[in-house]
């Protein structure tokens, strides 16, 4: 029994290993970025560092230039903001000396001094340089110091060139690249933002709603064209048209349907007496989910349809055969027999089109783009607007890390309560 069993395992580890690296490392990944604050539009935030960085490029920059700024003020201003100048100078040259003394700091401060000497621009991987934290810490503080020294003479009007100075020490400041590590802050901030749960509340309704009607519509589809008929084949390929039509094609052209001026269903529709004009499929919150939740339904019903009929195949006639001379009817004979011996491919249908509708993006992206006023705009939508029109990455990601944990609860539910029977009478098998 123990060789059987190492050999079972043997034999499912490369799965396992093939499970980990497509499906599992990429969520790891998304979590491990949704702890830093990685915003790729902002020059601070566009890598992750758990330590102090010191932009060597901005701090030599603005280092000299504030000195020499501080030495023409110093020989103009007064004597009591002299002196309070001349302390600023000496604290700002004594912390240059001390930075030049640190480990690893000598060799690039001066390389990068030789290149902006030379009107040249540095690369990030020498301008950067990895600081301790308590010495960054201590660089925030002394400039922080300098900065506020020069703001307050500035708004004492004691100063020639104050916006010079002023300027140059803000930039001094800015050069320190502070740890972006922020834990679990983007999930506290999403878990607490309504937008999240507004987009959440419009994933679960088109989720629900559309495989709802797909279940009916296609189990409706799969028990006629499971019947024996003149041209049958034909039919289950042409049922199958739209399922094959990419989504992002299916979306133009219904968006084209409801247009508000030329649309056919949306003419249709206004002509019938379910909405009063034309413009509303598309330019109101309640249109534009019917919209979105129609479309989605006229696609995706085929494959749905296509797998209940496979469940249907496996019926064998001869069990209807004996129930319709035991006298029951067809609709004892669907809930009897069809629906039982088919649970497994319903489970499966829903489980794989509950999840895919979930994660729904494209369709919504062509046809509504989440409008109007984010109506329509699903989970998905939303993490692929905040991690790439906004470019921020860890905000993003914690958005994807969210989707995941929502699918994960949706898989566990359907297996948990459809599939406990399934699973209960293979263990007494």
């Amino acid at each position: 029994m123990k060789k059987e069993r190492r050999l079972g395992y043997l034999l499912v580890a490369p799965s396992l290993v093939l499970i980990l690296a497509i499906a599992i490392w990429p969520v790891i990944q998304s979590f491990y970025f949704s702890l830093f604050d990685y915003q790729l539009n902002e020059p601070q935030k566009s890598s992750i560092h758990l330590d102090y960085n010191l932009d060597l490029e901005k701090y030599l920059n603005n280092q000299p230039f504030l000195i020499t700024a501080l030495e023409d003020e110093i020989e103009t201003a007064p004597s009591e903001v002299s002196e309070e100048l001349q302390d600023i100078k000496s604290t700002i040259t004594s912390f240059d000396e001390e930075l030049v003394q640190k480990d690893g700091i000598e060799g690039p401060y001066n390389e990068v001094n030789d290149i902006l000497f030379n009107f040249e621009v540095p690369s990030d991987e020498l301008k950067f340089v990895e600081i301790d934290r308590s010495f960054g810490e201590e660089f925030e503080q002394t400039f922080g110091s300098v900065e506020k020294q020069l703001v307050e003479l500035e708004s004492e009007d004691a100063l020639q060139n104050a916006r010079r100075l002023t300027g140059l020490a803000s930039g001094l400041t800015e050069s320190i690249v502070e740890p972006n590590f922020i834990g679990f802050q983007h999930y506290a901030n999403n878990l607490t933002d309504v937008r999240l749960w507004r987009s959440l509340g419009n994933t679960f309704v088109f989720t629900f709603v559309s495989v709802g009607f797909e279940l009916v519509l296609g189990m409706g589809i799969a028990l006629l064209i499971n019947k024996a008929f003149f041209g049958r084949g034909l039919v289950r390929a042409s049922i199958l048209i739209p399922w094959a039509i990419p989504t992002a094609v299916s979306a133009m052209m219904w968006k084209y349907l409801y247009d508000g001026q030329n649309g056919i269903i949306a003419k249709f529709f206004s002509e019938i007496g379910i909405i009063e004009n034309m413009s509303v499929l598309l330019t109101t919150p309640v249109g534009a989910m019917a919209s979105v939740i129609l479309t989605d339904v006229w696609k995706t019903t085929p494959y749905m349809a296509l797998l209940l009929l496979a469940g249907l195949q496996t019926i064998p006639t001869s069990l209807y055969e004996a129930a319709s001379i035991d006298g029951a009817n067809k609709w004892k004979q669907f809930f009897r027999i069809t629906l039982p011996l088919i649970k497994s491919s319903i489970l499966v249908a829903l489980l794989f089109r509950t999840l895919d509708a979930f994660r729904v993006f494209d369709l919504i992206y062509v046809l509504t783009g989440g409008g109007p006023a984010n109506s329509t705009e699903v989970i998905s939508l939303l993490a692929y607007k905040v991690m790439f029109q906004q470019t921020d990455f860890g905000e993003g990601s914690a958005l994807a890390v969210i989707v995941f944990v929502c699918v994960a609860i949706i898989s566990a539910i359907y297996i948990k309560f459809l599939g406990s029977d399934l699973l209960g009478d293979g263990a007494k098998d």
